[in-house]
């Protein structure tokens, strides 16, 4: 339910754009009111607006994310464990070569030797947390190739990619939706954090993390600019792990 209150959220949105923009100096650091219910920031913007105008670009750079890093962690994971051998041994290696290193590390190196934008951050997170899809997948390819119908479509001389797209996906399926659903969530605090530390998004889009950052310097006097944010970017994390934790129940007792 609270994932279908985002969306809803973030269908308003385009009617809290112009709002999120307006700056209006003369009503900066107003506190909470009854025409602005989560106050205004340094400017004058109405905190409201832009609460949920950072929501659609959240979720986009969530989901996009996220699916990105399961992309690159299948197509990997799937090879390792598919074939095996030597390339499973490099692949497996390679993987945990990038294990080895921070992930804020990581990306906080490429988002600063990259302009700063929606695609810059989509761009970092997927290709820095992808190494635990890979291994999941490796995981469920190792145990999928060894059933009866994988051999048999072996033996009918099906392609390799046609076994994995339609044999051993479906399969591989239900546990890489659910790290799916953990990575979305795990994406959105990602961008908060890089536009927080002022590497993630620009100055003048709507974020969750860039209200936070700029509600540091106000701390003391206008602390609604980091609480409405903050409270926003907590349900929608919890939300999504809660909707990962339903689908791994689902598949778990499915498997049973």
């Amino acid at each position: 339910m609270t994932v279908a209150v985002l969306w809803l959220v973030a269908a308003l949105s385009p009617w809290a754009a112009p709002a999120a923009r307006e700056i209006r100096l003369e009503d900066r650091l107003l506190p909470p009111s009854s025409s602005h219910p989560f106050g205004t920031d340094d400017l004058g913007r109405d905190l409201l607006a832009r609460v949920v105008a950072a929501t659609p670009l959240s979720l986009f750079i969530g989901l996009t994310a996220a699916t990105m890093s399961l992309f690159v962690g299948f197509l990997i994971g799937s090879l390792a464990g598919y074939f095996g051998g030597a390339l499973d041994l490099l692949l497996s290696r390679v993987i945990e070569v990038v294990l080895c290193f921070p992930v804020l590390f990581l990306l906080l190196a490429l988002a600063a030797f990259l302009p700063p934008s929606p695609s810059t951050v989509i761009l970092a997170i997927g290709l820095t947390t992808w190494p635990g899809d890979a291994r999941l997948a490796r995981a469920e390819i190792l145990k999928a190739r060894r059933l009866d119908y994988t051999r048999a479509a072996q033996v009918a001389g099906v392609s390799t990619s046609r076994i994995l797209v339609r044999h051993l996906l479906p399969n591989a399926l239900a546990p890489l939706l659910v790290s799916a659903a953990f990575g979305v969530a795990y994406a959105i605090l990602a961008e908060a954090a890089l536009s927080f530390l002022g590497v993630g998004l620009p100055a003048s889009a709507a974020s969750w993390g860039g209200i936070l950052s700029t509600a540091r310097d106000y701390i003391e006097e206008a602390w609604w600019m980091a609480l409405f944010p903050g409270v926003a970017l907590f349900l929608t994390v919890a939300a999504y792990n809660l909707l990962a934790e339903g689908l791994r129940r689902a598949s778990t007792e499915r498997g049973l």
